[in-house]
C-alpha cells in the first residue's frame, strides 16, 4: 500500500531563517511554502514603470515603494508574500525583511499566478487595515482591475483600459497616472488569448 509523503508545516520562524538561505524565493502560506517562478519582459517593464512613477511621487513624505524582493507579512492570513510593487509608510528599518502595513498592493497577473493573485491573495490583502488599494494589471492584454478603500471602509471594484486614467492611493496624495504609461514600452500581441481571461470582478 503506497503513502503520501508528508510536507513539513514550518513556523514562521523557520521560514524566515530558511528564506535567508535559500536560493530562490519562497511565499509562505499556512505553515506550506511556495517557490516564485521567474518573470517575463512585459512583466519587469510593467513593475518599472510603475515604480519610476511612484518614486519620484513618495520622496520626502517617509513612504517607500518596494518591488519583488520585500516580503509582505500577513499576520491574519498566517501567510507572508512577495508583491511586485508594495508602497508602506512604516518606519525604515535597516535591517527588516518585511513589511506589514502597506497601502498599496500591486500584482502583475501572469499565466502561472493570476488565479492566486485574483482570489487567495485577493482574499488575504483585504484583510490589511492600512491597505488602500490593489492593483491587479495584466501583462497580456491592456487591462487593469482596482479594488479602492472608500471613506465607508468597502471596496469599489473598476476595470480600466486604453484612455481611462489610473489613480494610484499613495501618499502624500494621490497620484494620477495615465493609462497608457503603465505600459510604456510593452508591445502586445493582442492576438493572442489567455485561457480564462474573463471574470466577474466580486464586490464582496
Amino acid at each position: 500500500m503506497s503513502e503520501f509523503a508528508k510536507i513539513p508545516n514550518l513556523s514562521v520562524d523557520e521560514y524566515l531563517a530558511l528564506e535567508e538561505q535559500a536560493l530562490i524565493r519562497h511565499e509562505y502560506v499556512q505553515g506550506q511554502i511556495f517557490a516564485m517562478t521567474g518573470s517575463t519582459d512585459a512583466h519587469n517593464v510593467i513593475c518599472g514603470n510603475i515604480h519610476a512613477m511612484l518614486h519620484p511621487h513618495l520622496r520626502g513624505s517617509g513612504c517607500r515603494a518596494y518591488v519583488n524582493d520585500m516580503k509582505l507579512m500577513i499576520e491574519q492570513a498566517n501567510g507572508f508574500y512577495y508583491p511586485d510593487i508594495m508602497v508602506t509608510c512604516e518606519p525604515f528599518e535597516t535591517k527588516s525583511v518585511f513589511k506589514q502595513h502597506p497601502v498599496l498592493i500591486v500584482e502583475v497577473l501572469s499565466p502561472s499566478t493570476k488565479h492566486i493573485d485574483r482570489r487567495e491573495k485577493l482574499i488575504a490583502y483585504r484583510q490589511i487595515d492600512s491597505l488602500q488599494q490593489y492593483l491587479m494589471i495584466h501583462q497580456n492584454k491592456y487591462r487593469i482591475d482596482s479594488y479602492r478603500r472608500d471613506a465607508d471602509n468597502q471596496w469599489e471594484v473598476s476595470s480600466l483600459g486604453i484612455g481611462d486614467s489610473l489613480i494610484l492611493v499613495s501618499r502624500p496624495s494621490i497620484l494620477e497616472v495615465p493609462f497608457t504609461s503603465i505600459y510604456e514600452g510593452v508591445a502586445l500581441d493582442l492576438t493572442v488569448e489567455e485561457e480564462d481571461e474573463e471574470y466577474e470582478l466580486s464586490h464582496a
